[in-house]
Parts: C-alpha cells; sequence; structure tokens
C-alpha cells in the first residue's frame, strides 16, 4: 500500500528502460551545467548573437541565416529549446509587448557571457592557426 493506503504501482526493473532515463537524466543535467558554468553550445552563442538586438524567433532563424550567407540554419525545434534555456539560465529575458510574438532580447549577464565566449573561441582559432602553420 502507498501513501494514504492507496495501492502503489511497481514498474519492474528493465535495464534498458533504466539506463536510457540515466542517460536522458545525465544529459540534460549536463547542457544545464554547462549554460549555469557559461560554456555556451554553438546554438546557443548565435542566439545570443542574434539577441543583442531584441527579435522574436522568426527573426532570429532569419538573422542568423541572412548574417551567415546560410551558413547558420536553426530549425524552430532547436531555436525554442534553445531560447527556454537561456531565458532559464538568465541570459536572455523576453519583452512584454502588444504584439502576438514573444520578442527577446540579451541581458547584461547574457552579454558577459557572449563576451567570454567568443574571446575563448578567438584564443582557440589562433591556437588553430599556430598549429596549422607549423605543420
Amino acid at each position: 500500500m502507498g501513501v494514504g493506503g492507496a495501492a502503489m504501482h511497481v514498474v519492474p526493473y528493465h535495464p534498458w528502460i533504466y539506463h536510457s532515463q540515466i542517460h536522458r537524466l545525465v544529459v540534460s543535467m549536463a547542457s544545464n551545467s554547462a549554460l549555469a558554468n557559461g560554456d555556451l553550445p554553438d546554438a546557443a552563442l548565435h542566439v545570443l548573437l542574434a539577441l543583442v538586438q531584441p527579435r522574436h524567433g522568426y527573426a532570429v532563424m532569419k538573422y542568423l541565416d541572412d548574417a551567415s550567407d546560410g551558413a547558420i540554419t536553426l530549425g524552430p525545434a532547436s531555436l525554442y529549446t534553445t531560447l527556454k534555456k537561456l531565458t532559464g539560465a538568465g541570459f536572455i529575458t523576453e519583452l512584454d509587448g502588444e504584439d502576438t510574438r514573444r520578442t527577446y532580447r540579451i541581458t547584461p549577464t547574457g552579454r558577459e557571457v557572449l563576451t567570454r565566449n567568443v574571446e575563448r573561441r578567438r584564443r582557440l582559432l589562433a591556437m588553430a592557426d599556430h598549429i596549422l602553420e607549423e605543420s
């Protein structure tokens, strides 16, 4: 019996299901901890760059596609998942408005994280250039 006399439903242990659930939890935690540490995946970096100016979701996708000459394309699912994570991390905020579309912009914290990530990537690219020049 469960709490308050209610019958409990016990799910039998199955290794594949158990490990699949643990994998999803670990991946979710890793993604969230990476954002919490300020380590941005490419999609998050791209979205933050686009949100230096306030934009709604479709405008973010269009801006990234146009600014990169098609090299950066984010689908709606990836974009809105990234927006949700960046909002949760406090790196972007949703603006109040009368428009039915949700408009977002980068926060001061988001700008700091973006700047650190851009600088880190510049250093990595400089290192890569140096290594390639040596060979």
